[in-house]
């Protein structure tokens, strides 16, 4: 019997007296979490729809569209019962409740995000639907059934708002993001 101690021989992505569980939490290697971008990003997306709604309901409704770059673009208040273009307006309920899921996964995927690029694209997926969430519950016809309140309207395309602008910017980020194999958690995979 020796005196010495045993060597141990530790993984290379253990740490001395760290548990697996504890490798999930990577701010121990120096990265911190990117919630409060991804709640920035969400809180100006949102008040800013929401500022604008009104303003359009106040100012715009029931009168004249107003234009802004000649006929090409135009602010125009619309009630929007369906989803893009104005499709399926008698499943409004149905796109509340996936409105309601998306931030429900928004907000579970934040315990894992670690990086800023999907922090700032998850923030505007989140603003923008919470931003549509917030009609589809307080505005008329009722509660779960409310229209969207949509005001952008180019020449040849649909009305949106400043919310469906906040998802698509999201989206498309989101997919960029995905075919640079970067992962919200800040890792890079390579396919």
């Amino acid at each position: 019997m020796s005196s010495e101690a045993e060597p141990t021989i530790e993984s290379p992505d253990e740490s001395p007296g760290e548990s697996p569980e504890d490798q999930d939490v990577p701010e121990a290697a120096g990265r911190a979490r990117r919630i409060p971008v991804l709640v920035g990003v969400a809180a100006l997306a949102y008040v800013l729809d929401l500022v604008t709604k009104i303003m359009v309901v106040e100012w715009l409704e029931h009168r004249e569209p107003v234009d802004v770059i000649g006929q090409w673009l135009r602010f125009e208040a619309v009630r929007n019962g369906g989803a893009a273009f104005g499709v399926g307006e008698a499943l409004t309920i149905v796109f509340t409740c996936i409105a309601a899921i998306v931030i429900v996964v928004i907000i579970r995927l934040a315990r894992k995000l670690y990086s800023t690029p999907w922090a700032i694209a998850l923030g505007l997926l989140l603003g923008g639907a919470l931003g549509n969430l917030t009609d589809r519950l307080l505005r008329a016809p009722g509660f779960l059934e409310g229209h969207v309140v949509d005001f952008i309207a180019p020449r040849y395309f649909a009305v949106f708002n400043l919310a469906d602008s906040a998802i698509v910017c999201g989206g498309i980020l989101i997919v960029l993001l995905s075919f640079r194999g970067l992962d919200p958690d800040g890792s890079v995979h390579r396919d």
